[in-house]
């Protein structure tokens, strides 16, 4: 570095949090007091106690795990004008690859993608320091031809941003009605390039939304669109296009854009989004190797132009080489329905939850909006010799693979020898970039096991930043405001219980694997809280066991005239009652401190029980065929809607359905909770076998009329139709299994 910075590049804050701490114990205490009751009074009743003791034993857990993540939050502030002041030369600023990733053209269509490399192209940054990889796993020419036309249009929209300093960059965005103000405050000069602007971006939806239409590229498949013809989508060469070539160029110019979809064979299992990650990696390491890659998903745009300074706050702080190994920016979403009705926003969650994982070890992987060291991704620990006298002491890279260009620049990474040298020739790159993205180039290679990304989970991105914290790296999470980037959650009941449920395989697929937290705390250097952090995030999976059998005893106590909870002339029957209104007024308080409303923080607690027993629960039993050899599991791409229209629609907060078999047990635990209410309510319950148990009361009533309430839009669905209503197929299979379900309760009350 050419000086000497005095002034601190960031700033770990610890947040005051007294009053939270209060409460999280105060429903730690609640939750053992019911614990201590349950066992008091365990050997005079039957296996619905047990039951209600092993879920509440399994909630008190669940709590302890947040408690550990809460206890100590910070947020980290980051001074990109400390780094300017630094006086440095823009050359020494490092590179920096940033990729992309799209998989299919019809659930993340072109014009989404497109927006997001705009975005990163335009950046505040040396255009001739960044190097742009889309990877299209879905092999479409719609997709490339999408992205010819965006670099066409790229040659005036990121002048145009840089010479006035626009802040909003994805051009969907900035061209939306809440920039048009904009127009009134510019001169004559600054009038007419926006115009021109706005029409040549209207001219490129135009295009791409016509051939997204005619689902084929308004092109004869002959010169740049020959390795196209004929493609299939899972059975296809490797196809490398150098885009636009940045030769150096001034700041104003344009960065290297470069497409690659990677090879794929019917034989030759191309592990996902994991998969495409580390054929970037390998791909981008022979054309620029920087030292430095950003990977954003093909919805997240960049929101705040200065996002790649405010990451290089941390990483070139002098503190940061020995201990931070990436920087991951959170996922704040756009345009977001009123009040949350899917409960995807999750803002409560990466605000609190966040924070405190924040001030552990470091915030997790997530897959987006992370900035990694190159040398960290190929498997570099913090206390590793890198070299001596030239030559590698550790061996990591005898299994990366037989090209000598590819390991030649891993070396060159991990001794800091990264970034293209000058007059670099792209072209000479092109022969060995398609040998490392061909299928069988990691047959018998360490990628994806010690390398890389790594294989084995649908959340490949917690795996990786797993395996990173547990060789001793730390990790930083970066708010700068505005946010950095900007993406949108899923819209529909069927995209967010698609999410759901790849989330909730996943984790549990890593629970269940030798990268288990607890393993890498015995046997790595993963920090204790961290790990218990981990393991609140990947027992998600598990959760639905619990939950449902939870929800099942207010049911079964009804119909057997049994109970589970205190009666209301025992004083007992405090302490749940305590519980629940102080977990309730916790949660309430959150959500109104981060500016949500209380219907947005009752459709999180409502879809947090959605979640659990419907996608959570078919990420549980995906998994378990999985591990018993029945089947294997799927990654599933969430269909993604790009839209600048606020989210007024009345109809797009409306719950949706299809005729997926996810909504089947939703489904159910409402008939069968709405056959217990009547039940209840007209006294239809069989007497009980011992007068001592007393029958149900108003405790299991109002856990069955807490659980209709839950499942509300399922009873809507029920009178509904099109996509808002339940399928008659679902109905009937869910009659048929709350109809076993009553029935066996009922012969259970009969036989005692």
């Amino acid at each position: 570095m050419a000086s000497t910075i005095s002034l601190p590049l960031y700033e770990k804050i610890p947040r005051k949090n007294a009053l939270q701490r209060t409460s999280d114990i105060i429903i730690f205490f609640l939750l053992l007091s019911l614990l201590t009751y349950r066992l008091l009074h365990l050997k005079n009743h039957g296996t619905t106690w047990l039951l209600a003791f092993l879920c509440e034993s399994w909630f008190t857990f669940t709590w302890v795990l947040v408690l550990n993540i809460k206890w100590n939050p910070v947020i980290f502030k980051t001074h990109p004008d400390h780094l300017l002041q630094a006086a440095w030369e823009p050359v020494e600023l490092p590179s920096v690859d940033m990729f992309v990733t799209t998989a299919d053209p019809l659930l993340e269509p072109p014009i989404i993608t497109v927006n997001t490399v705009l975005s990163l192209l335009a950046v505040d940054y040396p255009a001739h320091k960044l190097a742009c990889y889309v990877s299209d796993d879905g092999c479409s020419p719609l997709t490339y031809y999408s992205l010819v036309e965006a670099s066409n249009f790229a040659q005036l929209w990121v002048p145009f941003c840089k010479k006035y300093d626009i802040q909003v960059r994805a051009p969907f965005r900035y061209f939306s009605n809440d920039h048009v103000i904009t127009l009134s405050d510019g001169t004559k000069e600054f009038q007419h390039e926006w115009k021109r602007m706005k029409d040549e971006y209207e001219q490129l939806c135009h295009k791409i939304n016509v051939a997204v239409q005619k689902s084929v590229p308004p092109c004869d498949f002959t010169g740049d669109f020959a390795e196209f013809y004929s493609v299939e989508r899972k059975n296809h060469p490797t196809i490398i296009k150098v885009m636009w070539e940045n030769k150096g160029l001034p700041d104003h110019g344009l960065p290297l854009l470069v497409y690659i979809s990677r090879e794929k064979r019917h034989k030759h299992p191309h592990h996902y989004k994991a998969g495409a990650m580390n054929a970037l990696t390998r791909v981008s390491a022979l054309m620029t190797n920087a030292p430095y890659m950003l990977n954003v998903d093909c919805d997240m745009f960049v929101n705040n132009p200065k996002v790649i300074l405010h990451a290089m706050c941390v990483l070139l702080d002098s503190k940061s080489e020995a201990e931070i190994a990436f920087v991951q920016f959170p996922q704040v979403f756009y345009d977001g329905l009123k009040d949350d009705p899917y409960g995807n926003q999750m803002v409560v969650l990466f605000e609190y939850m966040g924070c405190g994982i924040a001030g552990l070890q470091g915030q997790f992987y997530g897959g987006t909006g992370c900035f990694h060291k190159r040398r960290i991704i190929y498997g570099l620990s913090p206390d590793s010799v890198v070299s001596v006298n030239g030559k590698l002491v550790e061996d990591i890279f005898s299994k990366i693979g037989n090209s000598k260009e590819l390991t030649k620049s891993a070396i060159d990474a991990l001794e800091g020898k990264t970034g293209t040298k000058p007059n670099h020739d792209l072209q000479s790159c092109i022969e060995a970039a398609y040998k490392v993205a061909g299928c069988g180039y990691e047959c018998g290679t360490s990628w994806g096991t010690k390398l890389g990304w790594i294989y084995g989970s649908t959340t490949e991105d917690v795996q990786t930043g797993l395996r990173i914290h547990k060789r001793g790296w730390r990790s930083v999470n970066c708010r700068p405001n505005p946010p950095a980037f900007l993406g949108c959650a899923p819209s529909g009941g069927p995209a967010a219980m698609t999410q759901q449920k790849r989330w909730a395989t996943g984790l549990l697929e890593i629970l269940l694997s030798k990268d288990c937290p607890i393993f890498a705390f015995l046997f790595a250097k993963l920090q204790w809280r961290q790990c218990l952090a981990y393991v609140w995030l990947l027992t998600w999976g598990l959760r639905p066991i619990f939950e449902l059998c939870y929800a099942a005893l207010p049911a079964y106590c009804i119909i057997a005239d049994s109970y589970f909870l205190p009666k209301v002339q025992e004083p007992a029957l405090y302490v749940p009652v305590a519980l629940i209104l102080t977990y309730n007024i916790y949660t309430l308080s959150e959500y109104l401190r981060t500016g949500q409303s209380v219907q947005a923080w009752w459709n999180n607690q409502r879809m947090a029980r959605v979640n659990t027993m419907t996608a959570w629960l078919f990420g549980f039993f995906s998994v378990m065929l999985k591990l018993f050899g029945l089947s294997e599991t799927v990654f599933e791409v969430t269909q993604k809607e790009q839209s600048s229209d606020g989210g007024d629609d009345d109809d797009a907060g409306r719950f949706t359905f299809n005729e997926s078999p996810i909504f089947v047990p939703g489904t159910t635990i409402l008939l069968v909770h709405l056959t217990t209410l009547v039940v209840s309510l007209l006294k239809l319950q069989h007497p009980p076998v011992d007068d001592a148990m007393h029958g149900s009361g108003l405790g299991e009533t109002f856990c069955s009329l807490w659980l209709v309430l839950c499942f509300w839009p399922f009873f809507k669905g029920l009178f509904r139709k099109g996509r808002h209503g339940i399928p008659k197929a679902t109905i009937y299979k869910s009659t048929t299994l709350a109809l076993i379900f009553l029935y066996w309760c009922r012969r259970i009350a009969i036989t005692g």
